[in-house]
């Protein structure tokens, strides 16, 4: 049997178990995980809660139709956000901390490293830091799964070793349980690919946004990044009693080998594409065989409109193969393509590099 380690670990809820009425928050399934979160603090571990549930905590407090509009969900969230807290702050007799936020608060790297040291100093004062989306103004945000793979970005950020995804099931199965009473569940996955991603259906509820879809995504994110993930039913409290026991009660997913660094899963998981440079066979395999740096004379061609410094993806025949900052803005690459780095100076009176994107500012793809 597998026996579960962990020492930092992002444990994310769903807004079924934060208000299973669909209407306000209740402590029916909170009070285990509390338990779990409270015990494992004991022991010297670190925990971050990833906590949906704002907009379900405050549908009734906001007159709506049966389909509530961008702005009534903002006003639920606004109320529920503060009932969502108070709900959690009941169940500890610790310091729980409010974090709210956008996905432009993680593509932008200042914001990014600010997060990573908020949550250090929480952690390092004995505070649970309790993360959800910023509701009441992301509009983005309110969209199927956004809080899985913010738990995903989270655990990225807060360089933790475990993610713990709670679901409304015990796992990941081979076939969907509710449909099919022979489904089998899959306690370790080593790989996650594309028939691991075809087992997952749809939303399992009409409470929460996110489908078994955006928890492999989540879990894919952190495997890749050496983060192990772990599905595990929240509805059940003897999931936890099992987690806390160092056995597994659902589905393990192991993480890869080789560890990202900090910055290389920054700019792979959480920086926006603003535009792509397609590049030459000799550029293609500079960058995959030798760890070269991109230079102007291998591009061929660029596309979108970025400013310097934003990200772009590096593509050979329309396949990406790399991500990274662009040192100079769309238009002057597409001014010194193809020339040689002692040519840029001359074309647009400047030579801030003579690369495009830097080696320390590229991850391949």
């Amino acid at each position: 049997m597998t026996i579960f380690n962990w020492k930092r670990a992002v444990i994310k809820v769903g807004s079924s178990l934060i208000a299973p009425s669909n209407h306000q928050c209740s402590t029916q399934y909170l009070e285990a995980i509390a338990k779990f979160i409270s015990d494992s603090r004991k022991q010297g571990k670190e925990v971050i809660l990833v906590s949906s549930g704002s907009v379900a905590a405050g549908r009734g407090k906001i007159a709506h139709k049966h389909k509530p509009s961008i702005a009534e969900k903002q006003a639920m969230a606004a109320i529920g956000q503060t009932q969502m807290m108070a709900n959690w702050a009941s169940l500890f007799d610790f310091d729980c901390a409010q974090i709210l936020l956008t996905s432009d608060d993680l593509h932008n790297r200042t914001r990014y490293v600010n997060i990573k040291n908020t949550l250090r100093e929480l952690l390092k004062n004995n505070s649970l830091p309790i993360v959800n989306e910023n509701d009441t103004v992301a509009v983005n945000e309110l969209k199927v799964g956004d809080n899985d793979n913010l738990a995903a970005y989270t655990a990225l950020v807060a360089e933790a070793d475990t993610l713990i995804i709670c679901s409304d099931i015990d796992g990941l199965y081979d076939a969907d349980p509710r449909k099919n009473p022979t489904a089998k569940l899959m306690p370790e996955i080593n790989n996650i690919d594309q028939s691991i991603f075809d087992l997952a259906g749809g939303a399992g509820s009409d409470v929460g946004t996110g489908g078994m879809q955006t928890k492999i995504q989540a879990a894919e994110k952190c495997v890749n990044s050496g983060i192990q993930t772990l599905i595990v039913n929240g509805r059940d409290a003897s999931a936890f009693e099992t987690l806390a026991k160092g056995q597994i009660p659902g589905t393990l997913f192991t993480p890869k080998t080789t560890l990202d660094n900090a910055r290389d899963t920054w700019l792979r998981h959480t920086l926006k594409v603003r535009g792509t440079i397609s590049v030459d066979l000799g550029a293609k395999q500079a960058l995959l065989e030798k760890g070269a740096s991109l230079l102007p004379s291998g591009i061929i061609d660029v596309q979108g409109q970025f400013d310097a410094g934003e990200a772009v993806n590096i593509c050979f025949e329309e396949q990406p193969i790399a991500k990274g900052l662009a040192i100079f803005n769309a238009a002057d690459l597409t001014s010194i393509k193809g020339l040689k780095s002692n040519q840029i100076e001359a074309k647009l009176g400047y030579a801030s590099s003579k690369e495009v994107i830097h080696r320390d500012d590229l991850v391949l793809l």
